[in-house]
C-alpha cells in the first residue's frame, strides 16, 4: 500500500512537533512544506529534509501529490487557509483553535461536511492513554453519577513583561488568549472524559501585566534575549481567567487558567468527582491517575498497557514504568487521524477518538460564551 503524502503549512514550534509525530507513524510521507517566503521555506525544508519547499501556501495546497494538509499557522490564518484546503478536496488536520470565533469555525465545519473530507483539530491532551482509559471508565459507570468537575491549566511562559508572542495580539490570536489557547484544552478534556457538554458559564478575566515589551524574538516559549530595541505594547488579552461552569446533566464545576504563574510550566489538571469515587489526573505526571474513595484506601494507577481497557491500548507503546508524555500525545492523535483515513471511515457515521471540526466548533462556542460572560458579568448559555 502506498504511503499517504502530506504537506505542512507553518513549521515553527508546533509545526516541528507535527513533523516529528508524522515521521513516527511509518505509513505517511511528508513531501512538502510552505512558509511565509521562499527563503525561509528552503531553509526549513533543508533542516527537516523535506523535498519540496513552497514560499506560499496555495502552491502547496494545489500540489497534486499532497493528499493531506496540516495547518500549523497562527489563528487568524485558519479560516482562509483551511477553506482553500477543503475546497481543493484535501483532507485536513488543523491546529487549534479551529477559528477565531464561533462563526468562523461553523463556516469551516459546514464546508468540510459539504466536501466529504476527513477533518481533525489538534486537541492532543485527550490522547494521553490514561485520559482515554478514564473516559472509558466514566462511560462504563465506574465513577457513578458525575457531580463536580474542576481543575486548572497554569503556565509561566509569559511571566515577565519582556515575554511576548503573537498570541498576545487579539488581531492574530482572537479576543481571548489564556482561555482560547489553554482553556480550550481544559474544556475539551472535561467534555471528552465526562461525555457531557458544558452548557453555561460565568467568567472573570485579569490582565496582570498591562504593558509588555515587544522585540524581534516572539517564538513561542522562547525567552526574550534582545532588549536593546523594543516597542512597548498595551495588552488587550487576559493573563488569567477563572470560569464557573454548568454541565448539561446538572453537574457543576470550575477551572482557572494562567500564563503568569511562576514555576508552573504545563500544570494541566482535572478532577472528576462522582457518586462512587474520584479521578484526578495531572498532565505533568501523565503516566499516573489518582483514584479517591470515601471508604477504603485511595490508589494511584500507573499507566500499564496490560491494565488499560483494551480499546485504549493502541495509544500506549512503552511498558509500564517507561514514561510516555506530551510528544506521544501528538503521535497518538495524528495516528488516530491517519488510521481513520486509511481505513476509509466516515466522520458523519462514526465518531473518532481524535477531535474533529465538530469538536473545534463546539469548543469555539464555549470560548465565545466565556468571553461574553466576562464582558457582561453574567452567566451565559453556550449556544451551539
Amino acid at each position: 500500500m502506498d504511503k499517504i503524502k502530506v504537506g505542512i503549512i507553518g513549521t515553527g514550534f508546533i509545526g516541528a512537533v507535527h513533523v516529528d509525530a508524522l515521521r513516527r507513524l511509518g505509513f505517511v510521507d511528508i513531501v512538502a512544506l510552505a512558509e511565509a517566503n521562499q527563503e525561509l521555506a528552503q531553509k526549513k525544508a533543508a533542516d527537516f529534509m523535506i523535498p519540496r519547499a513552497y514560499g506560499n501556501f496555495p502552491d502547496l495546497i494545489h500540489d497534486p501529490d499532497v493528499q493531506v494538509v496540516h495547518n500549523c499557522t497562527p489563528n487568524n490564518l485558519h479560516l482562509s487557509i483551511n477553506t482553500q484546503i477543503i475546497e481543493a478536496g484535501k483532507h485536513i488536520f488543523s491546529e487549534k483553535p479551529l477559528g477565531m470565533n464561533r462563526d468562523e469555525s461553523q463556516k469551516m465545519l459546514e464546508l468540510a461536511k459539504k466536501h466529504h473530507i476527513v477533518h481533525g483539530v489538534n486537541f492532543n491532551y485527550r490522547m494521553y492513554p490514561l485520559v482515554q482509559d478514564m473516559k472509558w471508565k466514566v462511560q462504563q459507570g465506574e465513577l457513578g453519577d458525575i457531580r463536580i468537575v474542576h481543575g486548572s491549566y497554569l503556565q509561566d511562559w509569559l511571566f515577565y513583561d519582556t515575554d511576548y508572542n503573537w498570541r498576545i495580539e487579539p488581531e492574530i490570536s482572537g479576543k481571548t488568549r489564556a482561555i482560547g489557547d489553554i482553556g480550550s484544552h481544559w474544556c475539551d478534556l472535561a467534555q471528552t472524559i465526562t461525555g457531557l457538554k458544558i452548557s453555561e458559564v460565568f467568567a472573570d478575566f485579569s490582565t496582570v501585566i498591562p504593558f509588555r515589551k515587544k522585540s524581534q524574538n516572539t517564538e513561542t516559549f522562547c525567552e526574550n534575549q534582545d532588549l536593546a530595541a523594543y516597542e512597548e505594547k498595551e495588552v488587550q488579552t487576559e493573563d488569567w481567567a477563572g470560569v464557573l461552569i454548568h454541565f448539561e446533566n446538572g453537574a457543576k464545576g470550575l477551572f482557572s487558567v494562567s500564563e503568569v504563574c511562576a514555576g508552573r510550566k504545563c500544570y494541566f489538571n482535572i478532577e472528576v468527582n462522582g457518586s462512587k469515587k474520584t479521578y484526578f489526573w495531572n498532565q505533568e505526571e501523565g503516566d499516573r491517575m489518582w483514584v479517591g474513595h470515601r471508604s477504603g484506601p485511595n490508589a494511584v494507577i500507573m499507566r500499564d498497557p496490560h491494565q488499560l481497557n483494551a480499546g485504549c491500548r493502541r495509544y500506549t507503546f512503552a511498558p509500564g514504568g517507561h514514561p510516555e508524555g506530551w510528544l506521544d500525545t501528538f503521535k497518538n492523535n495524528i495516528q488516530a487521524f491517519y488510521t481513520f483515513l486509511q481505513e476509509g471511515k466516515n466522520i458523519e457515521q462514526e465518531k473518532p477518538d481524535f477531535a474533529t471540526f465538530y469538536d473545534g466548533y463546539d469548543i469555539a462556542c464555549i470560548v465565545d460564551a466565556i468571553a461574553e460572560s466576562h464582558e457582561k458579568g453574567i452567566w451565559v448559555k453556550v449556544i451551539r
